[in-house]
């Protein structure tokens, strides 16, 4: 801890349809453990009416409000950019954004995403097969989740995405950085499934504003592992599905709380306790 840490600190998380969010709980308690007074507020584009095209108004209100940082959730984390001052290298290199810190009439873009996913999946799935796996949605949430599977050793992703063009170019974007593996913008759902270990998901598909399975449940073969991004609800339709027919499942928890635990090292300063922020979680959750 600095001298100079200010004792008192509010934040907040800006997404549309975030009213289940857990981000507010755990870096208030996290806070409270270290003896901080923190406050976390919601800005969700649904109740406000709003867009990613506020986000300019909604960061300059936080920026007058005195808020130390702001998570950007779906479906600001690339929109939120070009409002940004600068990016650190992890958001740079992905192109998306989780994380801004507000500090010195500045903002700065982090993306603690990435490191969140991973970080749970070495501790949910650590035996996982990596020869093959398709992900589904490449979006700013998207990025960040392939960009960690295939630093964790994924020798070949095949990207889906409803926009075909989103899918290529995070391909064109990764396949330089991992020149190693086979990462493809995929043309047949059916066919790559029958190649793959695992699916990644990381699309809205399964919060409660947007119900139902992001693809055919007869896609899913006991081999499988799969890996999920939504954590509200925790149990998704895809996970009960999934466990149904016999896959190995890794919740979207691992990656909402490790992400969480780099933000809050970036909004206060403190070195947050990882493992007393998980078991929050899962008090939260259990």
């Amino acid at each position: 801890m600095t001298e100079t840490l200010v004792r008192s600190l509010k934040a907040g998380l800006i997404g549309a349809g975030i009213q289940a969010s857990l981000t507010p709980a755990m870096h208030m308690a996290e806070g409270a453990a270290q003896g901080l007074t923190y406050s976390y507020e919601l800005i969700d584009l649904n109740l406000l009416g709003a867009s990613e095209k506020d986000l300019p108004r909604l960061i300059a209100d936080a920026e007058r409000r005195g808020l130390a940082g702001l998570n950007i959730t779906h479906p600001c984390k690339q929109a939120v950019i070009p409002f940004l001052d600068e990016l650190a290298p992890d958001a740079r290199r992905l192109g998306a954004v989780n994380t801004v810190v507000l500090k010195g009439g500045r903002r700065c873009g982090h993306n603690t995403d990435c490191w969140g996913f991973a970080e749970g999946f070495r501790r949910g799935l650590p035996d996982a097969d990596l020869s093959s796996a398709v992900q589904l949605g490449a979006g700013g949430a998207g990025v960040a989740t392939a960009y960690a599977a295939l630093s964790l050793g994924l020798r070949r992703l095949a990207v889906f995405d409803r926009e075909p063009e989103r899918a290529q170019s995070l391909a064109s974007m990764l396949s330089p950085l991992f020149l190693e593996a086979d990462i493809v913008a995929g043309t047949d759902l059916a066919a790559e499934m029958q190649r793959a270990a695992g699916l990644i998901h990381a699309t809205p598909t399964g919060m409660a504003k947007y119900p139902g399975l992001p693809l055919g449940a007869e896609l899913l073969l006991p081999r499988h592992w799969v890996a999920e991004i939504v954590y509200f609800p925790l149990e998704t339709a895809l996970l009960k599905e999934a466990r149904r027919r016999g896959c190995r499942t890794l919740d979207g928890g691992g990656m909402a709380v490790f992400q969480a635990v780099g933000a809050f090292r970036l909004f206060t300063g403190l070195e947050p306790d990882a493992t007393r922020m998980l078991n929050h979680f899962r008090a939260l959750t259990g």
